[in-house]
């Protein structure tokens, strides 16, 4: 049983190698993934800022959370196109000859995502302190928000699996992302909900966005989050074992 699980994550870390190199060879996916939202905070600070009211004087600060989330749903997308790409080549059944872990190739790519979304938010993070950007939480707080950006990616990443692995098209396994991407501007990562109308707000307020949303600008503002966390880990949580648990049905039957 050991050694099965010591081949196992080794199986891993040479398929997260792979697909880390196929990043690293083609860097122009995170610099997309990454130029894309800090230009739509250039946008909202300096031009739309100052005629939106959400009760703060910094508002870089109310949005960076529902920024960070955009560029995560837009880097899975890659996730979902690398996954494609594999499929349309032949590149799982040639490993699958090889005394290898079935899944470990489909868990390369999930944990590359993670990486290559993380390096994009550092370096939004980064680019928010440029434009004003300040936190008073301590390290907990940060480690929190950390893991709370962790699952979302997870859960979106899983969810990308799903259509790299059934799509039929390059286009339809990319294409899925845009109505995650869509997803913040019906939340409160721009505009306080209560603005909204009615029907928009009640949307609005009950979809997974904002709840994550709400619960990373209280842990950043140092504010009591309340729910909202609790909330949010529960709607991650939720979409990735459903997510998971259909891509790999999915994986087994097409590969």
């Amino acid at each position: 049983m050991e050694a099965a699980k010591k081949h196992f994550f080794i199986d891993i870390s040479v398929m997260l190698g792979r697909s880390m190199r196929h990043i690293s060879r083609s860097m122009d996916t995170i610099i997309t993934v990454t130029i894309m939202p800090i230009a739509m905070m250039l946008l909202f600070v300096y031009v739309l800022g100052g005629a939106i009211q959400t009760g703060t004087d910094n508002y870089v600060n109310y949005l960076l959370p529902g920024i960070l989330l955009m560029a995560i749903a837009s880097g899975i997308s890659y996730t979902a196109f690398r996954l494609f790409t594999d499929v349309q080549r032949g590149i799982f059944e040639r490993f699958h000859t090889m005394p290898i872990s079935r899944s470990a190739l489909l868990w390369g790519h999930v944990l590359t995502s993670l990486l290559s979304n993380a390096i994009s938010v550092v370096v939004i993070i980064l680019a928010a302190l440029l434009m004003g950007f300040r936190s008073s939480a301590g390290v907990l707080p940060w480690l929190a928000v950390a893991g709370i950006l962790a699952l979302f990616t997870l859960a979106l990443t899983w969810v990308a699996a799903i259509a790299g692995l059934s799509a039929k098209t390059v286009d339809g396994a990319s294409a899925f992302s845009y109505p995650i991407i869509f997803l913040p501007f019906i939340s409160s990562a721009f505009v306080p909900t209560e603005s909204m109308p009615t029907v928009v707000r009640v949307f609005a307020e009950n979809q997974p966005v904002t709840s994550v949303v709400e619960a990373i600008r209280a842990l950043l503002s140092g504010q009591p989050v309340g729910n909202d966390i609790w909330i949010a880990l529960m709607w991650c949580a939720g979409i990735m074992f459903l997510a998971y648990m259909f891509a790999m049905r999915v994986y087994k039957k097409r590969v």
